[in-house]
């Protein structure tokens, strides 16, 4: 007596023909995409890319991006991937300046937020407009004395 397929919770279905296609086991993911700006002149086939590396290393993805300031001037970068860790927030932003700034600034305002939602004597500092205004004027002189010293 040979080996039946069962399925869990299923009747039992003899097999009536030998399939092609095999199923495509549930632990697999398949990506299919563009990894280029640039369209094909043709269309090729390309054989023996056994891994992810062998065909980031193939193609070498990347991808120009143009970024605007808060004062609307345009930055251009090039991103290149080596791998799938690298489409990650973190690594793209260690790979661009512009990000890497944005990131800097977005850490310092959230930092600003924090000390402003938790340091009482800011607070009461910021009460009254005499008190508030002597503080801009001191932190504008200290910009100023920044600026000058040039940090």
């Amino acid at each position: 007596m040979g080996i039946l397929n069962y399925e869990i919770g299923g009747n039992e279905r003899p097999v009536e023909a030998s399939e092609a296609i095999g199923n495509i086991p549930q632990n697999r993911t398949l990506f299919v995409g563009k990894l280029t700006a640039d369209d094909p002149i043709s269309p090729e086939t390309i054989e023996g890319l056994k891994t992810v590396e062998d065909v980031y290393a193939k193609f070498q993805p990347n991808v120009d991006v143009e970024f605007e300031t808060a004062e609307g001037e345009s930055v251009k970068e090039n991103f290149k991937f080596a791998n799938t860790a690298d489409f990650q927030v973190k690594q793209m932003t260690e790979h661009s300046d512009f990000l890497k700034g944005l990131s800097l600034e977005q850490e310092f305002y959230e930092k600003l937020v924090k000390q402003l939602r938790t340091n009482k004597i800011l607070q009461k500092a910021l009460e009254s407009e005499d008190s508030r205004q002597s503080m801009i004027e001191a932190l504008t002189k200290l910009r100023e004395e920044l600026k000058e010293s040039g940090i």
